[in-house]
């Protein structure tokens, strides 16, 4: 009886035929000029031939806005690529504003990672019934229901993701970077919100970005969800957007909503009146058969990083929600450390973090990072640090952000952004992937330091050749990080204790701060089971 069972299963698990379904292209960059993004930023960009220009986007509910908007401003094509998008507050308010630019004739393509809970596929069903709009899943689950059997019968494979996160409009505006679509990383949910980053990108790095999508969406492991899912019923549409009417008409979303309509940065990128950073981009990408086993390690976003890390002079700052750098990880960067790099690294305290498995891969390198000299600092859970909210529920905020103000909250890292507090108290844990280098270089992506994205997941990113950028992370270091984080020290005994900074007083822990002993306990356990490599 096993026997048969698990012939069966493993018959379930086979994917259908992926031949007959059509290619694509995003549009040629000559049609993407015609647009009004393009007729704008096609002019700006003239003022730095070969440069592309660089948006941070560290307040919450603005990288939402600015998605939404842009769905709003595209005339042509929409092309989204992501690894989560939920069910929720955020996902709702988005996948209505792709059906709404579908209805206008614009083009949709989603290509999705198949990480969605159960029930989501009656929404990508709904979705697909669009006449202008595609859905595809990569590297799916073969049994829709129950999803958890697939990692039983096939975790080999489904055990490999596609991390990716992308928005583009019209070949014209791209954001890329380490949120997913749903109200945690969006300042929309009651009692949490991920601290992450990401960026909008003008200029000729976006088409590098269509070309990557493209690739993607018609690779081996993209499959047309109607042929893994039932039909949508007729009205299905309908009651799409009547739920999204129904949900930002809900009291418990309108502060959000109001808020996330304050931003007019959009606006100001149409306008050409926006602060952009120019500067030339090159794009890491990792190769979509890297699911299958197929890819050449030698040319993907991890062999690249290695080699960018392997040039440093002077000073290394690094920013990874799930840091599990692995002995040979830590090999490397003892070795720079030896050689006089000075080397800042920010992850995700015990306390903070959302994953305790990862903070047991990353805590056992902890000693041999600190007795080279490098500083290890863990981000501490954030209290709300909102703006003063009016009577309307809208934020006090000017209308145009300039710079300085801009640069406060620029990356991320200062706690929970600005516009959160109609949510009341919240706990903020580091979703951020970022690298800077000696004041030259930055990386932004979706790419974590850690072996799942180095070995078992697709990543993206974004090498930017930018002093400014660049020495923004570096202040942030040196200003806002010890303020929000703890710093680890090695004591004469070799024990491991935390400090912290507050109003001119530091205090000592000597075991993890914040987090319970059962928590502590747990870790403890998970460090001794051979996990890292999934990790």
């Amino acid at each position: 009886m096993p026997a048969i069972l698990s012939v069966l299963l493993t018959g379930c698990t086979a994917l259908p035929s992926n031949h007959d379904r059509q290619a694509s292209r995003a549009i040629p960059p000559q049609q993407a000029e015609q647009t009004q993004l393009g007729e704008t930023l096609s002019q700006l960009a003239q003022s730095f031939p070969g440069q592309s220009g660089i948006y941070p986007l560290a307040d919450s509910h603005e990288a939402f806005a600015v998605r939404t908007l842009l769905a709003d401003a595209a005339q042509k094509t929409l092309d989204i690529q992501y690894y989560i998008w939920r069910n929720d507050l955020t996902g709702t308010l988005m996948m209505h504003s792709l059906k709404q630019a579908a209805d206008r004739g614009v083009r949709v393509r989603v290509l999705l990672d198949d990480s969605a809970g159960v029930g989501f596929d009656k929404i990508l069903a709904t979705l697909n019934a669009h006449e202008n709009i595609e859905v595809r899943l990569f590297n799916p689950l073969a049994i829709r229901f129950p999803r958890w059997i697939n990692y039983v019968v096939d975790f080999r494979r489904v055990n490999r993701r596609m991390h990716n996160k992308t928005f583009i409009a019209d070949n014209q505006a791209a954001i890329i970077g380490g949120r997913n679509i749903g109200d945690e990383y969006f300042g929309a949910a009651q009692n949490f919100l991920f601290s992450d980053m990401d960026v909008v990108a003008v200029g000729p790095v976006v088409h590098d970005v269509s070309t990557d999508f493209d690739s993607y969406w018609n690779s081996e492991s993209a499959y047309p969800v109607a042929s893994l899912l039932p039909p949508a019923p007729p009205d299905a549409l309908e009651k799409l957007r009547s739920r999204a009417v129904a949900t930002t008409a809900d009291p418990k979303a309108r502060a959000f909503v109001d808020a996330m309509r304050q931003s007019n940065l959009v606006e100001e990128l149409v306008n050409g009146n926006i602060d952009l950073v120019w500067a030339p981009v090159r794009m890491l990408s990792d190769d979509p058969a890297k699911v299958l086993g197929q890819a050449s390690e030698e040319n993907g976003v991890a062999a690249e990083l290695g080699r960018i890390l392997d040039q440093p002079t002077s000073h290394i700052e690094l920013i990874s929600s799930y840091f599990v750098p692995t002995r040979t990880g830590t090999r490397a960067l003892v070795n720079l450390a030896n050689q006089g790099i000075d080397i800042r690294i920010l992850t995700n305290s015990l306390a903070a973090t959302d994953v305790a498995a990862v903070h047991a891969g990353y805590a056992k390198h902890r000693k041999p990072l600190l007795k080279a000299g490098i500083t290890l600092y863990e981000m501490r859970p954030q209290p709300d640090t909102s703006q003063p909210v009016n009577r309307t529920g809208k934020h006090k905020k000017p209308r145009k952000r300039r710079k300085a103000a801009f640069r406060t909250w620029r990356w991320g890292l200062g706690g929970v952004p600005s516009g959160y507090g109609p949510f009341g108290s919240a706990n903020a844990s580091l979703h951020a992937k970022t690298l800077s280098i000696d004041d030259q270089k930055v990386f932004v992506g979706s790419f974590n330091f850690d072996p799942r994205s180095a070995r078992l997941n697709t990543e993206l990113g974004f090498v930017i050749d930018s002093p400014e950028l660049s020495r923004d992370i570096t202040r942030t270091f040196m200003d806002q990080v010890p303020q929000t984080s703890y710093q680890v020290h090695l004591d004469d005994n070799n024990e491991l204790y935390w400090t912290r900074h507050d109003n001119g007083q530091t205090m000592r822990f000597d075991t993890e701060p914040e987090a319970s002993l059962w928590r502590r306990i747990w870790v403890g356990v998970l460090s001794a089971f051979p996990i890292e490599w999934m990790l």
